[in-house]
């Protein structure tokens, strides 16, 4: 679809997320009163180098100065030139974009620390320059500054698109960490929402160990395994679970080296179970539908709903046959969708919201997230940086 002349002002999200492997850039059109509309969407890979790059700093913590720099524009400059094929898709020029929402590329999160800090790349002086478009970035550091968890900041986006009177759904976004939104009974009001734990992060490290592949297409090598209980019940014991709200985390905590640990520490696995990686790929699903589940009924319980009719998923967990199979045989009571069925491809909500967020921190609106992250006070979140 292409952008054509109306009502309403454009704007661009960009984002990658914790496979590392290229930049979502999705371009929406804002209209006063009603929903964003999506146009025009574009996925757009980085080289090998440049993703080589990012996850050897993810992995070794020892790294220069100069490299990270480095890194730091590369990023940026690949950012640019999605925003710019973008444009180019659409025959559309730098002037008919209002501004560019990037999150960047994270490759730290550590918000509770002594010094809580996150880390995205993708230097936003670079893309602006490079673009010609004003660019709105760094949305998670004014969170945590005001002693927020920096995440998720996508349930912003969810409450604004997807609430409505008669029809409260709940809204899990499964990338690489899986987010739940239980939306606010006020269109203006914050909503709920929090890191319920592994999304495909831990599904996508144990097929790249073991058969060198990105990710498990239609989950078609876990549903050759079966769960191993006694491993699911180990994995179930990780401390991060345990955490009540306000709570995120990342690839710091889920990644191959917690899946090691968690094996070789789970003696009451046969030796015939261990050998089966099919099952350790399916045991990995079955924690994810399961934590996501127990993170839905937690939040019903504890805000006194009666139920939720609906929970909407999107991300790339969309795509997984099996883990929406095990979500509503988990949730019988609970219509298990897209969040297509709501208005918007699954696959673009997150670019969708960085580019939502760019157009209100250029009103200067403030967010009271303290419900949601934990952050004191009324704060704008983003800098802007002026083409």
């Amino acid at each position: 679809m292409t952008a054509s002349a109306g009502t309403g002002s454009f704007f661009i999200g960009l984002i990658s997320g914790t496979s590392m492997d290229g930049i979502d850039a999705a371009l929406i059109q804002l209209h006063r009163d009603a929903q964003p509309e999506i146009i025009s969407t574009l996925a757009t890979p980085y080289s090998q180098e440049l993703s080589e790059a990012l996850a050897r700093l993810c992995l070794n913590q020892t790294i220069k100065p100069s490299q990270l720099g480095a890194i730091n524009i590369q990023v940026g400059r690949a950012f640019a030139q999605a925003a710019l094929n973008l444009l180019s898709a659409n025959n559309l020029t730098t002037s008919d974009i209002t501004a560019i929402g990037s999150h960047g590329q994270t490759v730290w999160h550590e918000p509770d620390s002594d010094t809580p800090f996150t880390m995205q790349l993708g230097d936003p002086n670079t893309i602006a320059h490079l673009t010609g478009i004003t660019t709105v970035a760094d949305f998670r550091g004014r969170d945590m500054a005001a002693g927020g968890q920096g995440a998720p900041l996508a349930p912003l986006f969810h409450q604004h698109c997807f609430y409505h009177p008669d029809n409260q759904a709940a809204i899990v976004n499964i990338g690489g960490i899986a987010n739940l939104t239980t939306l606010a009974d006020q269109k203006q009001d914050c909503p709920s929402g929090f890191d319920t734990g592994p999304g495909n992060v831990l599904m996508d490290c144990w097929i790249n160990h073991c058969q060198q592949r990105a990710y498990d297409h239609n989950g078609d090598w876990a549903r050759q395994g079966e769960v191993i209980p006694s491993l699911l019940s180990h994995m179930l014991q990780e401390p991060y679970l345990q955490l009540p709200a306000p709570k995120s985390t990342g690839r710091e905590l889920f990644n191959l080296v917690w899946i090691q640990e968690v094996l070789q520490a789970s003696t009451s696995i046969s030796q015939t179970e261990a050998q089966s990686q099919a099952n350790i790929q399916r045991t990995l699903l079955e924690l994810t539908a399961v934590t996501i589940c127990q993170a839905f009924e937690s939040q019903i319980e504890n805000q006194g709903k009666a139920k939720y009719p609906q929970l909407a998923v999107c991300g790339g967990g969309a795509h997984n046959p099996l883990l929406m199979d095990r979500l509503a045989a988990l949730l019988p009571k609970v219509e298990v969708c897209s969040t297509r069925v709501l208005g918007i491809d699954s696959d673009w909500v997150e670019a969708g919201t960085f580019a939502w967020l760019a157009s209100e921190t250029l009103k200067g609106r403030r967010f009271n997230n303290q419900r949601l992250t934990g952050a004191q006070g009324n704060i704008i979140l983003g800098g802007i940086y002026t083409a």
